[in-house]
């Protein structure tokens, strides 16, 4: 046994010494050709985005390539070659799947990096973005799939079983089919989704009685953040079947309601007139509009509408928490007789 020891480590010893000579040098000549790179190029550029993003993940390719160059040159006879180079094999095949993921997250990162959020073209680049982060994951999960696929095939086990599997391919297609049929149906959802852009990062919507961003989304789901920093997660095909408002769709100004329930006696006048002083004093009011109406009435008060404009949601919320309270306030300094009162005549028998 020992004997046997020591020959396979004086056999394997000028090959190894060889092997890792070529890693150690190939991943010193890449360091240094990185570095030069990164020192005569400007951060942002589209190249160095793609450079920095699979820039460790290339360096194992390289160093994993020299390696299974130096074996080509060893003796085929050695102990335990066979099994060394299929596990370089293996690595390699998993180190170029890593490579190609990150180069491709990094196409997402270099779109969305010539496409900037400047003023007056929000849309198109809050679009764009979107559509890319979607496209993106799709490629990024496909190609994880090849790459996993591949890398199964370099066991012989797994080649011998090919034959079986395609003749039974028709069965097991419907098997995986049905079985992954929710992530599938997610995948085709972003993908229309992507396409269609009911919404988009950064939108304002209104999903399941929740006011909310849009702040991530992923190839099955979308993460969305409430106004109270909770984080709700719905998956893409609740988008395609399910209705859902999206309140910055086209534009961010909305329209805002405060409903204000007063006696009959109540003037408008001095409501609309207080109204219009509240707006005008208030920096989130964006000028846009303003109305005063008797919307509703019963047979104990009249509601009073007053309906305003502004920039984005945020501002329109407190907007009409301001003049909700500015309101309610000038109602009891001026008028307290006129608030909702409950009348009875008491009938004596």
């Amino acid at each position: 046994m020992l004997e046997s020891f020591e020959a396979g480590f004086t056999a394997w010893l000028w090959p190894g010494f060889s092997a890792i000579l070529a890693v150690a040098v190939t991943y010193i000549v890449y360091r240094l050709a990185l570095a030069v790179f990164r020192h005569f190029s400007e951060s942002r550029t589209v190249i160095r985005l793609f450079l920095d993003a699979a820039a460790r993940a290339l360096g194992v390719v390289f160093c994993l390539l020299a390696l299974a160059g130096s074996l080509q040159t060893a003796p085929p006879d050695l102990p335990l070659m066979a099994a060394v180079q299929q596990v370089t094999t293996l690595l390699l095949v998993l180190a170029i799947t890593w490579a190609a993921v990150r180069l491709t997250s990094a196409i997402g990162e270099v779109i969305v990096a010539l496409n900037p959020v400047l003023e007056g073209q929000w849309k198109r680049a809050r679009k764009v973005e979107t559509q890319t982060r979607f496209l993106v994951r799709a490629l990024n999960i496909l190609i994880v799939i090849i790459g996993l696929g591949a890398a199964l095939m370099t066991f012989e086990s797994v080649q011998h079983m090919g034959a079986s599997l395609l003749a039974s391919a028709g069965v097991g297609g419907l098997i995986l089919g049905f079985a992954a049929r929710p992530v599938l149906s997610n995948l085709l959802a972003g993908m229309q989704i992507a396409l269609t852009q009911p919404f988009r990062i950064d939108d304002v919507l209104h999903v399941q009685g929740e006011w909310c961003w849009v702040e991530e989304v992923t190839a099955t789901y979308v993460v969305l953040r409430v106004w109270d920093l909770r984080r709700l997660v719905v998956p893409l095909q609740w988008f395609i079947e399910n209705p859902f408002q999206n309140w910055s769709r086209n534009t961010s100004e909305l329209l805002g309601t405060v409903f204000v329930w007063v006696d009959y006696t109540m003037p408008v006048e001095p409501l609309r007139q207080e109204f219009t002083r509240l707006l005008n004093e208030s920096g989130l009011w964006d000028g846009e509009f303003s109305s005063v109406q008797v919307t509703d009435s019963s047979d104990q008060a009249i509601q009073v509408r007053f309906l305003m404009s502004a920039a984005d949601s945020s501002k329109n919320w407190d907007l009409r928490c301001a003049v909700r309270e500015g309101i309610v306030t000038f109602i009891q300094e001026h008028y307290p007789a006129q608030l909702p009162r409950l009348r009875a005549r008491v009938v004596e028998n």
